[in-house]
């Protein structure tokens, strides 16, 4: 059996609740590290990580000569004994401190890629899960362990991985709940949706979005002419790129969108994906459409026709792009306001509701926006403004 991202979502709190230490197993790029930061914010904990694959031996505790002269022991019949101190690597050292400075306050030390470590790695990190210490020093109870691991050849599912990994002792196994991960593309989608709280924008690009939900095999699809894979994580990279690219003039993202493409998900994908785009027609960037001549907050015809000939799904694309690069063309500008409103108003319904409920979760832009309406300064600014709360309004309708 596995589970998927929002089922590892319940079930990764109750086994820590329980005081025991989960032990999360799947693919490379699957959602792992993004699974921890979730239940971590989820849990109100702050979060510490140590990949345990770069890790080498006496990382965490490196023996020190004594450091005062209590430390030496003189016997009557053995001669002198030194007390050897240890010194800690500095992610524990912030751990204690930060349980220190906040004792009521959860913590997790999320170990990734616990069995890529060596044999001498994991058997130091031993006495953390075990015992819960290190030489002298113990963990605060307030501190929780979090292991992830990839698939291991001699895993009940798994016989067939080949992974690079160094097969954990039975201590470990015993001592931990195993709980596999799968890929589920209905999750992943759902999380592609949502709105990163940083950047105001979804997670996933909508175009990659799309591409993924018309053939959900493609969110984990092994590349037929190289040794790549196209993961949970590439895509992200993915959507990362194509929301830069779409910041870049036309002739630049023509030149170097195929090579990054297939540079994250591999040659097959990546011309599927760059064919795709081109179908999808998406050959307007923010900066074509704010910098587009002739200067002013009308769009030029051209373009304006352009965008009405595009999908629903387009257009809405197109603007979130818009919203994306809020920094660099603001909304307060009369040219940007007037130009954004112009095209917001040929969206469907629907559409320019889902556009505004983003708008509305950036409470720095929508400050700004009342500002400049309070003022009366910048007519086509107010104007979006309030044709945002009027669109806003529709779901009392």
């Amino acid at each position: 059996m596995a589970l998927s991202y929002q089922g590892l979502l319940t079930a990764v709190p109750i086994v820590l609740r329980a005081g025991n230490v989960p032990n999360i197993v799947g693919e490379a790029g699957i959602g792992k590290s993004a699974l921890v930061s979730e239940v971590a914010a989820r849990m109100q904990a702050k979060l510490f990580t140590t990949v345990v694959s770069l890790s080498e031996k006496g990382d965490l505790a490196i023996p020190v000569p004594p450091l005062t002269s209590e430390s030496f022991i003189q016997t009557k019949a053995y001669g002198q004994l030194a007390d050897v101190q240890f010194g800690y690597a500095h992610t524990l050292i912030e751990i204690i401190r930060y349980a220190e400075a906040h004792p009521n306050q959860p913590i997790l030390w999320f170990l990734d890629e616990f069995n890529r470590g060596t044999q001498a790695v994991q058997s130091e990190l031993m006495n953390l899960v075990l015992q819960r210490t290190i030489n002298t020093l113990t963990l605060p109870d307030q501190v929780q362990l979090i292991l992830a691991e990839n698939p291991d050849a001699s895993m009940t599912g798994f016989e067939s991985s080949d992974y690079g990994v160094v097969a954990g002792d039975a201590a470990i196994k015993d001592r931990t709940v195993r709980l596999v991960m799968r890929t589920d593309a209905g999750d992943w989608l759902k999380w592609a949706a949502a709105l990163d709280p940083t950047t105001q924008r979804p997670n996933i690009h909508p175009l990659v979005q799309q591409f993924i939900g018309e053939d959900v095999t493609r969110l984990n699809q092994a590349d037929e002419q190289a040794d790549m894979i196209a993961t949970p994580r590439a895509w992200a990279r993915v959507s990362a790129n194509l929301f830069e690219l779409e910041k870049c003039p036309t002739a630049v993202r023509e030149q170097v969108a195929l090579d990054i493409f297939q540079g994250d998900i591999g040659q097959t994908l990546g011309i599927a994906f760059e064919q795709y785009l081109e179908q999808q027609a998406i050959h307007l960037t923010p900066a074509m459409i704010y910098e587009e001549q002739p200067v002013g907050a009308v769009v030029p015809a051209p373009m304006f026709s352009q965008f009405k000939a595009m999908s629903e799904p387009q257009k809405s694309a197109v603007l979130r792009s818009c919203l994306g690069v809020t920094s660099q063309y603001a909304l307060t500008d009369d040219q940007h306001a007037g130009r954004f409103l112009q095209l917001l108003q040929t969206v469907s319904q629907d559409g320019q509701f889902a556009l505004v409920q983003q708008i509305g979760h950036d409470r720095d832009l929508l400050k700004q926006l009342y500002t400049a309406d309070i003022a009366k300064s910048s007519p086509y600014v107010t104007a979006l403004y309030q044709y945002l709360q009027q669109v806003a309004s529709w779901s009392n309708q």
